[in-house]
């Protein structure tokens, strides 16, 4: 994946957005503007990700959805906008520009792809067609949210920055990673709940994100080591450091500097954007900042 995603960056990474993440809150700020319209207009219900509206031409709803604001604006959603914003571009700074962009318009891609395969569930599921079928996708298609998207956003942080420190609450200091497992895991009881309700619209918005944040762990490389490939340079490589003197090795992290002496299945990689030979670990290969 990553051969097929720098093979992309060199070819379109020039067309990447940069500074995303403040772009995103520049139409959240417009969404809260249209909320500012009388309740009687509801120009918000024209804007939804609706796939049967979409189907009988209201094109529009393909991105409409973008400008819909995860939540009323009060003071809280000030602070989560700064949230966002922190978190959004420290992975930019992460993962590059280019991944970062991708990252974010695949979870815009999923979450249409999950509208449509829900109106599919709901329409040869449950046999409900035609103006019916229209009500209860009108009614509903609010869950396809962007808010699911910024929640894969801040997990996929938590998995590169674990032992960051923020405040719960304001007051409570609490490492990211905990606060991950705790979202994780209300995203997933969220999914098979709605499942147990008939609430699909739930379900396939929050499991296609998770295939997002999937293909984005996938990326890192941390599961390499379970190809039978990388299983067999190991091996080759086990071997052949017996024969090398003590006290030499051949992999350092220039983070942290484990070497592979002292872990003999962490995987080592050089980074192509640092300005000379610095080799890193798995766990610090996407989360060093790069020498320049």
């Amino acid at each position: 994946m990553n051969e097929f995603l720098n093979n992309m960056e060199r070819k379109f990474g020039k067309y990447a957005i940069p500074n995303l993440t403040l772009y995103i809150i520049g139409l959240y700020v417009l969404g809260y503007v249209l909320q500012l319209a009388p309740p009687s207009v509801n120009i918000l219900g024209f804007l939804t990700l609706d796939p049967y509206a979409i189907l009988h031409g209201q094109i529009w709803r393909l991105f409409s959805w973008l400008l819909i604001p995860p939540s009323s604006f009060n003071i809280l959603i000030i602070i989560t906008l700064f949230f966002y914003y922190f978190v959004g571009t420290s992975m930019e700074r992460t993962m590059g520009t280019f991944r970062y962009n991708v990252f974010i318009f695949g979870g815009v891609v999923l979450m249409i792809i999950a509208s449509f395969a829900t109106m599919l569930v709901y329409k040869f599921f449950f046999g409900i067609d035609g103006d019916a079928l229209g009500t209860v996708m009108s009614a509903f298609s609010i869950y396809f949210s962007t808010s699911y998207i910024q929640e894969m956003v801040f997990l996929a942080f938590a998995m590169c920055f674990p032992d960051v420190q923020v405040l719960l609450m304001f007051i409570i200091p609490i490492k990211v990673k905990y606060l991950g497992y705790f979202y994780a895991a209300l995203l997933a009881y969220n999914a098979f709940t709605g499942v147990a309700n008939s609430n699909y619209f739930v379900f396939f918005a929050i499991v296609f994100q998770f295939i997002n944040l999937l293909l984005f762990y996938l990326q890192t490389g941390k599961i390499s080591h379970l190809r039978p490939k990388e299983v067999k340079r190991r091996r080759e490589y086990h071997n052949a450091s017996k024969m090398m003197p003590k006290g030499i090795t051949r992999h350092k992290c220039a983070v942290c500097g484990r070497t592979e002496a002292e872990y003999p299945d962490l995987e080592f990689r050089f980074c192509s954007k640092c300005n000379g030979n610095y080799e890193y670990c798995q766990d610090h290969l996407f989360t060093h900042q790069h020498v320049k």
